[in-house]
């Protein structure tokens, strides 16, 4: 199949009108066909993406504005147009209005009508997805260097920012969220605030001590800080508004009834940023949960009850090892502190060892490093 021409979904209950609007666009684009809402669903699903979804409006079971609507749930960047007959202009124009299609023709549509509305679809399409890809690398360039400074300059913060994160991940991939990466962000960059801190505050807070009252107040500005840090940068709004909101006292509702990603994400980021603070004082992962849980109203309840049950069963695969720094490996995660032999922290407990860093500690060697090393390990991936 020509992967490099557009490919469209063309749905309706009329097989001749798919025959026709298939020798419509077949030299121009690669052409799928469903007869029924629930047929082209499964198609969007094991064949997509999809430039432009096309659908005709009378359909049995599901109308086509219902399936287009399931569409945008399911494919958010793909174009929408609707087919409809004279008698369903009204509902073909409420369509529209609700944001649900890009456009609506009416039948019958002349081929040379029905070309141009394709093409400006699949321009749509073109133009959201080339946006989408840009925004991406430029985020993903300056998230990664704002976390390269965090993680040289503040290791132990990294440590727990990486910890908070794997927090967050968990909890979400749970609730089975289509688009985590807003929360895995506001998850890193929440504690880049840290950076402002004197060194010896954020060695009390790491290792659990109790800061005066000066402390305190700069420790409260962090999320303050953390925002003017990020404003600058584009398009990040939403991580922004997680890590806000996060600070603030939660508004008591369901977690059922919360629709938009900014207030469930600082639900998520809540429970796992205050986890891992009491651990981090050194209460036990038990202690710190029955804490958590006997604190009423401050965390959603069932996002809460979720996250228990996550560490309840993740405890019964993962095991801790010590190891001697030739036997570490990629993918595993320190359960507590390397250091070097005079002292100097090279990275925090919750660090996934990567290859750079595998590389690192051995260049240094036992002579400089610590030994042995303790990682947490899962025990079916690591036999």
């Amino acid at each position: 199949m020509d992967e490099t021409r557009p490919r469209i979904l063309c749905v309706d209950d009329e097989p001749l009108m798919l025959e026709s609007l298939q020798a419509n666009l077949r030299r121009a684009y690669v052409i799928f066909t469903a007869t029924d809402g629930k047929q082209g669903l499964n198609i969007l699903k094991s064949d997509g993406p999809f430039a432009v979804v096309l659908s005709d409006m009378r359909m049995p079971v599901m109308d086509g504005a219902a399936f287009l609507t399931q569409v945008r749930k399911e494919a958010p960047d793909t174009v929408r147009l609707l087919l409809t007959g004279q008698a369903d202009v009204a509902a073909a124009i409420a369509a529209v209005n609700e944001g649900q299609v890009f456009r609506f023709l009416t039948k019958p549509c002349p081929p040379s009508q029905l070309l141009t509305a394709i093409q400006m679809a699949v321009n749509q399409y073109s133009l959201v997805t080339a946006e989408k890809v840009l925004l991406e690398q430029t985020l993903r360039g300056s998230i990664k260097a704002l976390i390269d400074v965090l993680s040289l300059s503040n290791p132990q913060t990294f440590g727990r920012a990486t910890r908070i994160k794997k927090h967050v991940q968990d909890l979400a991939r749970r609730r089975e969220l289509s688009e985590i990466w807003p929360l895995e962000v506001a998850a890193m960059l929440s504690q880049i605030g840290y950076v402002a801190l004197p060194p010896e505050t954020v060695e009390k807070l790491y290792n659990g001590q109790d800061l005066d009252a000066a402390e305190q107040a700069s420790v409260a500005r962090l999320p303050a800080i953390a925002d003017q840090l990020l404003e600058d940068i584009p398009r990040l709004e939403v991580v922004r508004g997680i890590i806000q909101a996060q600070a603030r006292p939660r508004v008591k509702t369901s977690t059922l009834e919360i629709d938009d990603i900014v207030s469930l994400g600082a639900e998520i980021l809540r429970i796992a940023i205050d986890f891992d603070r009491l651990e981090t004082s050194g209460a036990a992962e038990a202690m710190a949960l029955s804490i958590m849980k006997g604190r009423g109203y401050v965390y959603d309840p069932l996002l809460l009850d979720v996250f228990i049950s996550l560490r309840t069963a993740n405890a019964k695969l993962l095991e801790v090892r010590e190891l001697k720094l030739s036997a570490i490996k990629v993918g595993m995660v320190l359960s507590e502190d390397v250091r070097m032999k005079n002292g100097a922290l090279l990275a925090a407990r919750g660090h996934e060892v990567t290859r750079g860093f595998v590389e690192r500690v051995r260049s240094f060697g036992p002579d400089m490093v610590r030994e042995p090393v303790r990682v947490i390990v899962s025990s079916a991936k690591f036999k």
